[in-house]
């Protein structure tokens, strides 16, 4: 039976979160601060990705992302119909990207969703002579069924694109399928561009299992 009454039904959908957090500006305010601080201690903070939990860190600002982040997450398991109690933790991590910083594609295994959140993206370019078709910042996440799947597509199919390209900016936050690959462009400004990143781990129970 299909889902759609007149027998249409969307199948295997990626479904992509990206919103603004409230409170946004002054959270980032004391981020910033504390991000810098560690990677001033440590300027493998970036790449050193597990060797801590950022998202355990009882400072008053990580206090609040986290809490953002779990209503994010609940939000995100109730648009996909998923109404039955979820348990999960999470794992995080500071990125400092400076001129020229960029991240390979790459996907994070042992994690259900992953996500960003953006305490400071800069708005000037350093003078280079680089590109006009550069996206400096910018993150952008391929169709996880192969580079192909838009071989045959026509205008307004919606799988035309087997690209999706962000522009974030500072407060916004973005969480996806920890499968799905992305590769985060390089930073073209003298001014760092700091986000947060995070895995979203189940604590597995059989209740999970789907039924089939």
């Amino acid at each position: 039976m299909a889902n759609g009454s007149d027998g249409f039904t969307a199948l295997w959908p990626t479904v992509f979160l990206h919103r603004s957090l409230p409170g946004a500006e002054l959270a980032n305010k004391a981020l910033s601060a504390l991000v810098l601080e560690l990677d001033a201690a440590n300027r493998d903070l970036t790449t050193d990705y597990l060797g801590g939990n950022l998202l355990a860190n009882n400072h008053p600002a990580i206090g609040w992302l986290r809490d953002c982040i779990n209503r994010t997450v609940a939000d995100y398991f109730r648009k996909l119909g998923m109404d039955y109690q979820i348990d999960w933790s999470l794992q995080g991590w500071a990125n400092v990207n400076r001129l020229g910083d960029y991240h390979d594609p790459h996907n994070h295994p042992h994690g259900y969703l992953s996500g960003t959140y953006y305490v400071q993206t800069p708005a000037d370019r350093a003078p280079l002579q680089s590109r006009k078709d550069v996206r400096p910042g910018a993150i952008s996440f391929y169709d996880p069924r192969g580079p192909a799947v838009n071989m045959g597509a026509i205008r307004d199919d919606p799988y035309v694109n087997p690209e999706h390209t962000v522009q974030p900016k500072a407060g916004e936050i973005l969480l996806w399928p920890a499968f799905l690959m992305h590769f985060v462009h390089p930073n073209l400004s003298e001014t760092p561009r700091i986000s947060i990143s995070f895995n979203v781990v189940l604590k597995w129970k059989d209740e999970y299992l789907p039924r089939q």
